[in-house]
C-alpha cells in the first residue's frame, strides 16, 4: 500500500467513524429531550451496558449464533442455486422463457407473507425461517446473474472464439468474468434481503432463539434497550460481513480482472 492509498484509506475511517458519532450523537439528543419516555428510548449508556451483560453471560452469542446460522443456511441455498438458474435462464432462451414468467410473478412477493403458510408446511422453528431466507435471496442473485451474462459483450466472445478459444474457455474466461460485477451485486442484494427476511420470521416462527426472536419477545417486557442492544448487533455483524467477506469477494473477482475500479483508484 502506497502513501496515497493509506491517507484514502484513514480518511474514509474517519468519515466512517465521524458518520457513527453523529448518528449516536443525534440518538443521545433525542432520548435526552425527554421526547419519549425513558423506558421507550433508553440513553446509550443504558444500551450499551445491556450490551456489554448479555455478551457476558453469553446470551448475545447465543441468539445471535441461531440467527447466523440461519440466515447462511438459506443464503448459501439460494445462491448454490439461483446462480446456476441465472446462467441457464440468460444461455438457453427456451429456460427463460419457462422461469422468468415464474421468477417475475413471485419476486415482489414479501418473504414474510409466506411465514405463515410456511408454519403451516413445516411447523415453527429453524424449517421455516431458513425457507423464508431462501425465498428471501434466491430472486435478486437469479436476476442479476440473468442480466450478467446477457450483458456480456457480443465483441468479447467474438473475440475470444477468433483466438480460438472453445466454448468451456469461453465460459471461465469471458462470460464469467464479464457477468461478475452483476452476480457480486446480487450476493450482496440477495444478503441484505436474507437478513432482513431471517429478522422477520425469527419474531413470528421461531422459538426462543435468535435475535429477532429477542426483539419481538422484548416488546412483551417493555424492555426497549435489550431490543435496541439486538439491534445493535445486527447492525454489526451486518458491517462485519460487508467488510470482511462481500468487499474481499469483490477484490479478488471483478476488481482483479479490471471489471471494477477500486474506490482509492477513483478519488
Amino acid at each position: 500500500m502506497n502513501r496515497a492509498q493509506g491517507a484514502n484509506l484513514y480518511a474514509g475511517a474517519v468519515r466512517g467513524l465521524l458518520s457513527l458519532v453523529v448518528g449516536l450523537s443525534i440518538y443521545q439528543l433525542v432520548s435526552e429531550s425527554g421526547s419519549f419516555a425513558k423506558a421507550l428510548m433508553p440513553e446509550l449508556l443504558v444500551i450499551f451496558r445491556t450490551f456489554a451483560d448479555m455478551g457476558l453471560d453469553g446470551t448475545m452469542f447465543a441468539h445471535a449464533g441461531h440467527t447466523l446460522i440461519r440466515v447462511l443456511m438459506g443464503w448459501v441455498l439460494a445462491i448454490v442455486i439461483a446462480i446456476p438458474l441465472g446462467f441457464w435462464m440468460a444461455r438457453n432462451k427456451s429456460v427463460e422463457e419457462f422461469f422468468l414468467p415464474l421468477v417475475s410473478v413471485f419476486m415482489p412477493i414479501p418473504s414474510l407473507a409466506w411465514v405463515p403458510v410456511f408454519i403451516l408446511w413445516f411447523g415453527l422453528g429453524d424449517t421455516t425461517t431458513i425457507m423464508v431466507v431462501f425465498y428471501a435471496a434466491c430472486f435478486p442473485t437469479v436476476i442479476n446473474t440473468w442480466t450478467g451474462v446477457r450483458s456480456v459483450s457480443r465483441l468479447w466472445i467474438r473475440a475470444g472464439q477468433s483466438l480460438g478459444a472453445n466454448s468451456s474457455q469461453l465460459f471461465w474466461s469471458v462470460i464469467i468474468p464479464g457477468s461478475s460485477p452483476f452476480i457480486i451485486s446480487g450476493v450482496r442484494q440477495s444478503f441484505q434481503r436474507a437478513w432482513i427476511a431471517v429478522i422477520g420470521a425469527e419474531m413470528i416462527a421461531a422459538s426462543d432463539w435468535g435475535l429477532g426472536w429477542v426483539i419481538f419477545d422484548s416488546k412483551e417486557f417493555l424492555s426497549t434497550d435489550v431490543m435496541l442492544a439486538s439491534v445493535l448487533v445486527i447492525g454489526i455483524i451486518g458491517y462485519l460481513f460487508e467488510k470482511f467477506f462481500l468487499s474481499k469477494l469483490e477484490k479478488h473477482t471483478v476488481v482483479k480482472w479490471g471489471m471494477l475500479k477500486k474506490q482509492t483508484e477513483e478519488s
